[in-house]
């Protein structure tokens, strides 16, 4: 939300300057995008408003509230010159859907459609708005201001003087206002202000253009309502539509804003129309809210944050906010504000007198623990296995518990996986298959793997352990494991008491396809081959991702062939041969270089 610093000062008299306010907000309120200083003296912030604040903070009265009460500043509302007289009305206003939660309607006529004041046009367009005249310009600044959505209808454009908010029909259509024209598909679920005949705006979302202000306007409806949030964003969403007043009303805004609002809309048009004659405001109120009370005391507080916070730096922070609260020695009751509808309990005070104090304030401590740590008996035994089979050469594995066959079967599953796995052998036996044509990039000679796991049958579940090449594979019991092959008193004692097990650091591998190449070069018979590997180490580049291997070698004539095998992969991309190509012409010109012949 962009938010203007002049705005903000015409509530706090004293607000510091601007570097300091982004600073407090940063590290007390939300994070900051951007902070665009005018020429004019005036800076915009672009804040970042979460969900569980947007009920209160998507407003600059909500914003200047935060920034004045976490200096110790006062804030102070303008005053407000309303209507000395108001005539009956003959507005009748009838709720058919509990989405709508309170509608309040005013009826002004003999209002002018004109320019907006000087002062008007320059907030709306610090903040990006566009001015459209006086009373569309003066909707817009009371909602940017109290956070408040507010419509206006032409009055003379509706087929009586009688609202009645209820369902739309499927099927209905609706011409909505803006720049560019939007015409709206309803259905049944999508709640609407209507006149008893046509359909005059989507609750919560966008006004109609049939009832519309325009520059003949002369008599107006106000609206003030509060709708319901998962309502207004479904209806939204489905439609593709998010105006600046369907953001703050799904995201939940108490109905007792309600009533600031309709006093601030009446004072500004009474501001700019003063021959204009205001009815009474006709107020129906579907589901009151329930005042709420939490209590909480310091103990706890400090508990739930970790640092010590006293009872009177808790007692500053609530008379800073204006809570209203009872102390009684360390505790505290509070009534929850109307417009903080994400406090629900103590957890939520904790979190906000944190915010508050500031969390750099708080030094993480590792807490003490007493009790001595037991090892699990069970997972002692599948490290000491593991331990066991890396020692003995084999590389471990994670296969599937879903298989296409087995035991136990599971409830709608896809076509292969509809079973838990009976035993480790079979999926052992895919790994050794896969893996084999990976032995170019695996360090060793053979495919030897292992898996410990769960495998499920009629009897239940146990930890088997299965472990072999291609040419053969054991599966037994982790106990049957255990008794055969970690019996023997020196490897238990090596591997639990002399040294902690083994802590091998996991690397990602690739998932793009490695590309092999094998040179072989002729070099004097009294020559090592470390130069040749130091060649294919530095002309390699990054893309070579194992060591040099050499699998053939022989000598005739005073000189000896090494035949090395090269494997290059990219983590980011599939290689190309001609890439490959290129690396492997360095290489070779390097090698010709030095007198040497690459066969």
């Amino acid at each position: 939300m962009l938010v203007s610093y002049s705005w903000l000062k015409s509530y706090i008299k004293d607000i510091p300057e601007v570097d300091k306010i982004t600073d407090l907000i940063t590290f007390h309120l939300c994070e900051i995008e951007s902070v665009e200083k005018k020429e004019d003296g005036d800076a915009i912030f672009d804040l970042k408003i979460l969900p569980d604040r947007a009920h209160d903070l998507l407003s600059h009265q909500g914003v200047a509230r935060e920034v004045a009460s976490l200096l110790g500043l006062e804030f102070k509302l303008p005053e407000y010159k309303l209507p000395e007289s108001e005539k009956d009305s003959p507005l009748q206003i009838e709720i058919e859907d509990p989405g709508c939660i309170r509608y309040m309607g005013r009826i002004v006529r003999n209002i002018k459609v004109g320019p907006s004041p000087e002062w008007m046009v320059k907030y709306l367009e610090s903040v990006g708005q566009r001015s459209i005249n006086n009373i569309v310009d003066a909707t817009n600044i009371v909602m940017l201001d109290c956070g408040q959505p507010i419509h206006a209808f032409d009055l003379s454009k509706l087929s009586s003087e009688k609202i009645i908010v209820k369902n739309a029909n499927d099927g209905d259509t609706l011409e909505l206002v803006g720049s560019e024209k939007i015409k709206a598909n309803l259905k049944g679920t999508d709640l609407m202000i209507t006149d008893g005949v046509n359909n005059l705006a989507i609750a919560g979302v966008k006004g109609g253009l049939l009832s519309g202000i325009s520059d003949t306007t002369t008599d107006i409806l106000i609206e003030v309502a509060n709708f319901d949030a998962v309502s207004v964003r479904k209806t939204a969403r489905r439609l593709g539509i998010q105006s600046d007043a369907s953001k703050r009303y799904e995201n939940k805004l108490s109905p007792t804003l309600c009533d600031f609002a309709m006093k601030e809309i009446s004072a500004l048009v009474l501001e700019m129309c003063g021959d204009a004659t205001f009815e009474k405001v006709v107020d129906v109120y579907n589901n009151v809210p329930v005042e709420k009370k939490i209590s909480f005391d310091s103990v706890y507080i400090s508990k739930v944050l970790g640092v010590k916070i006293s009872s009177e730096d808790i007692e500053k922070i609530l008379n800073n906010y204006k809570y209203e609260f009872t102390k009684n020695g360390d505790s505290f009751e509070l009534k929850v504000p109307n417009m903080r509808l994400d406090i629900e309990g103590a957890h939520d005070m904790a979190e906000e007198i944190g915010r508050v104090y500031g969390y750099d304030k708080i030094i993480p401590e590792i807490p003490h623990i007493d009790s001595e740590s037991v090892d699990n008996s069970t997972w002692t035994n599948i490290c000491l296995a593991k331990e066991k089979l890396v020692s003995d050469g084999y590389k471990e594995v994670m296969n599937y518990v879903f298989q296409d066959k087995g035991e136990v079967q599971v409830l709608a599953s896809a076509s292969d996986k509809k079973f838990l796995r009976d035993n480790l052998t079979d999926s052992l036996k895919e790994s050794i298959k896969l893996n084999t044509v990976n032995l170019p990039l695996l360090e060793m000679d053979e495919v030897k793997v292992f898996e410990v796991g769960t495998i499920f049958t009629k009897e239940g579940e146990q930890i088997n352990v299965a472990y072999g090449d291609k040419k053969n594979i054991t599966e037994m019991t982790l106990e049957e494991f255990m008794k055969e092959k970690v019996s023997a008193e020196e490897f238990v004692k090596n591997a639990t008491l002399q040294k902690p097990l083994k802590q091998q650091i996991f690397k990602s591998w690739s998932i793009y396809p490695f590309i092999t190449r094998d040179i072989a070069v002729w070099i004097p018979e009294r020559m090592g081959p470390e130069k040749l590997v130091s060649i294919y180490k530095d002309f390699g580049t990054e893309l070579l991702v194992k060591e040099p291997k050499l699998f053939d070698s022989f000598t005739k004539d005073g000189r000896t062939s090494f035949a090395y095998r090269l494997v290059f992969q990219s983590d980011d991309r599939t290689l190309t041969n001609e890439e490959v190509d290129t690396i492997m012409l360095n290489i070779t010109n390097e090698i010709k270089s030095l007198g040497f012949e690459v066969r």
